[in-house]
């Protein structure tokens, strides 16, 4: 039998697993999707062949509903789908920070809750999106949310107890590079290369340092090691990153992302 999906609120990531799942073998007569304006609607339509409907109507007609508004937008979304879930509706929130209890208090009793945080590199089929099951979501109801996220890069499983973390280490971790990048770039300049190739220079060492940390199955501390010889220009950068506290930064900022998004749950749940 085939499952009917519907991406409900269809922004960037929303778009992101919607040509993910059409190039991933679903036909755009089983995808339904959803947006706030009629423009991003008709936009969706002529580009994917997919049917734009109310998420009303998306409610009652998807085996899957897929949730990606955001945070802030979840409790009117909920408002307006609750009366028109069915129990045996699956229904994955992409949204950082709501627990699965957030929508099983909700919904009708027992109905299956999978959250999923991604992040956006799904938008170049490069994502991460951490996985976890509500209290009445199954194995096969998580083999079903990674296929649908598989498309747009890698999944993994956590207990929904780690969530926040994940949150704060791979959902907000892009954000944490391009900054690093953005402040390389603006050293480059100040060591006298030009914006376009200080850019160049940092963006494929990124790649490059990325690709040996997934590949080679050796340790950062071993990888960084091997550019780090004794007395060398490596070490003594390292020496004022240690003495400007970078790590200790780090750590901060991702505590600081993990509370903020406590602080998502307990305003929405």
């Amino acid at each position: 039998m085939t499952q009917k999906v519907a991406v409900l609120g269809t922004g960037k990531i929303g778009e992101a697993l919607l040509s993910g799942m059409i190039r991933g073998g679903w036909s755009p007569s089983d995808l339904l999707v959803t947006a706030r304006r009629p423009e991003r609607a008709a936009q969706l339509r002529e580009k994917y062949g997919v049917e734009t409907v109310g998420n009303a109507e998306a409610a009652k007609a998807a085996d899957t509903l897929i949730l990606t508004v955001k945070p802030q937008d979840m409790g009117k979304l909920m408002d307006e789908l609750a009366p028109h879930v069915p129990a045996d509706r699956l229904v994955i929130s992409a949204a950082a920070g709501i627990p699965t209890s957030f929508f099983e208090e909700r919904l009708a009793p027992n109905t299956p809750v999978v959250r999923v945080m991604p992040n956006t590199p799904a938008l170049v089929d490069e994502g991460m999106s951490v996985i976890s099951a509500g209290t009445h979501a199954t194995d096969e109801h998580l083999v079903h949310a990674e296929e649908i996220f598989g498309r747009v890069g890698k999944t993994l499983r956590v207990p929904e107890s780690q969530q926040d973390a994940c949150t704060a280490l791979s959902g907000s971790g892009p954000a944490y590079f391009y900054f690093l990048v953005e402040a390389m770039t603006d050293a480059g300049i100040l060591l006298g290369l030009p914006r376009d190739k200080a850019h160049d220079l940092i963006v494929q060492a990124a790649i490059g340092a990325a690709v040996m940390l997934r590949d080679s199955g050796e340790h950062p501390v071993k990888l960084r090691e091997n550019v780090t010889s004794p007395a060398g220009t490596t070490i003594n950068a390292i020496r004022e990153l240690e003495n400007h506290g970078v790590r200790a930064a780090l750590i901060a900022a991702l505590e600081a992302a993990r509370d903020r998004s406590r602080e998502l749950a307990s305003g929405n749940g």
